[in-house]
């Protein structure tokens, strides 16, 4: 029996972090969304599977309820025919969804995790797929978070938390990779 692809999951790609640059926030990782736009293309051209994760915020001022204009998927990476979308309410796209089920449904062992924000929902997902015995790579190009104060009120910045959020995963919860490393592990199948 062949083995299976590995699945992409895209989480949280949505204009609410637009809103948020717009009003100030400072990411890293500008590129990040041309890179989950190269990923989606080549798991699309290779017939992989694609897992479309989206928040929806709970609280009344979020920027993910689905009355507001956050809630949105960025154009770039939105699902096409047949990609299921799994709508998620926590930071962990296993808690309360059905992912699960279908990944191991589907003999899917292997996942490929990109999208926002590097140190929260991407982050939790990934931790969560290790746990769960899934082989999680996190694509590091493809993900990015935001500028933060600490509780001691010092200022971190994207960067930093981005680059210490791969060093917690590496080796533990995930490989990882770049997206030009996923495209080339495509290439020699």
């Amino acid at each position: 029996m062949p083995v299976p692809l590995p699945a992409l999951i895209v989480v949280d790609v949505q204009r609410a972090f637009d809103e948020w640059e717009a009003a100030g926030k400072r990411r890293n990782n500008p590129e990040a969304v041309a890179r989950i736009a190269e990923l989606l293309a080549a798991f699309r051209t290779k017939r992989a599977p694609i897992f479309h994760i989206r928040h929806e915020g709970t609280k009344p001022n979020s920027s993910f309820l689905p009355s507001r204009s956050g809630y949105a998927v960025k154009d770039e990476a939105r699902e096409q025919d047949g990609e299921p979308v799994i709508v998620k309410r926590v930071n962990s796209a296993f808690i309360g969804t059905d992912l699960e089920t279908r990944l191991r449904a589907s003999g899917i062992t292997t996942l490929v995790i990109c999208g926002a924000t590097t140190n929260h929902c991407v982050e939790t997902t990934t931790r969560m797929a290790g746990n769960l015995g899934f082989d999680a790579r996190l694509v590091r190009d493809a993900t990015w978070t935001f500028d933060r104060i600490g509780p001691d009120g010092d200022a971190h910045p994207a960067e930093a938390i981005h680059a210490m959020t791969l060093s917690n995963l590496n080796g533990e919860f995930a490989r990882i990779v770049t997206t030009d490393e996923v495209i080339a592990s495509f290439a020699a199948k």
